[in-house]
């Protein structure tokens, strides 16, 4: 095993691992532990009492951040050229439709979120190995299909994603920078885990939210009384 650095040990030192925080004390606590020289991205990771495999217990939502994630998201915006004028408006960083297509074909993938209309999902169809691996095919069910790209641009701008439960149980969210004030982090997380609640498959029986671990890049894990939520 790695041996820690002082920063780490420091860091290890201040929970205290017999403890489930409250949402506040631990978006407080993530901030003085988090010691990088980089603004920090802040995670969430809730383990839930569902059986992935089982499509009728599958957790997927989108939701939007009220603090946003703190992140420049890229937006690709595919669509025909009567909506051009429209996505680039919104702030969608590339549009377009045919050029980007055989980007993507030829291995371009540096965006965060691909929004596009309904007509054009048949051409998108054939990038799937691409697209899937890489969470950036777009799907109905988190917006990203739609006849009103704009709003659509603009919500994912503002701070709208989208998450599903891995094949272990668990949600992984970003939640936010540690450049953040506590409450502001507190704000998302708590929008976040209420979203998951609402969520909650009839089919899913015993304990839903099994556990909510917060951290920062890097830094060691706090977990939170899931009975606050």
């Amino acid at each position: 095993m790695a041996k820690l650095t002082k920063k780490q040990k420091e860091a290890v030192a201040k929970i205290d691992r017999s403890k489930l925080y409250s949402m506040d004390e631990a978006s407080q606590l993530v901030k003085d532990i988090t010691n990088v020289k980089f603004d920090a991205s802040i995670d969430l990771a809730v383990r839930l009492g569902v059986d992935p495999r089982k499509a009728n217990q599958m957790v997927r939502g989108v939701v939007t951040l009220p603090h946003g994630t703190g992140k420049d998201v890229k937006v690709l915006a595919l669509v025909t050229p009567d909506k051009e004028e429209e996505a680039k408006a919104a702030g969608a960083d590339y549009v377009g439709l045919d050029e980007y297509l055989q980007k993507i074909k030829d291995g371009w993938t540096d965006v965060d979120v691909i929004i596009t209309m309904p007509s054009v999902m048949g051409k998108l169809g054939p990038l799937g190995r691409i697209l899937g691996p890489r969470g950036l095919m777009p799907n109905p069910k988190t917006g990203t299909v739609t006849m009103d790209v704009a709003k659509a641009v603009e919500e994912v701008k503002a701070g709208k994603i989208d998450f599903r439960v891995d094949k272990t149980g668990i949600v992984h969210a970003a939640v936010g920078k540690a450049s953040f004030t506590a409450d502001k982090i507190a704000g998302n997380v708590n929008e976040l885990l209420q979203t998951i609640v609402k969520l909650k498959p009839t089919a899913a029986k015993g304990v839903y939210i099994k556990s909510i671990y917060l951290s920062s890049t890097m830094s060691p894990s706090i977990q939170i009384d899931p009975k606050a939520v």
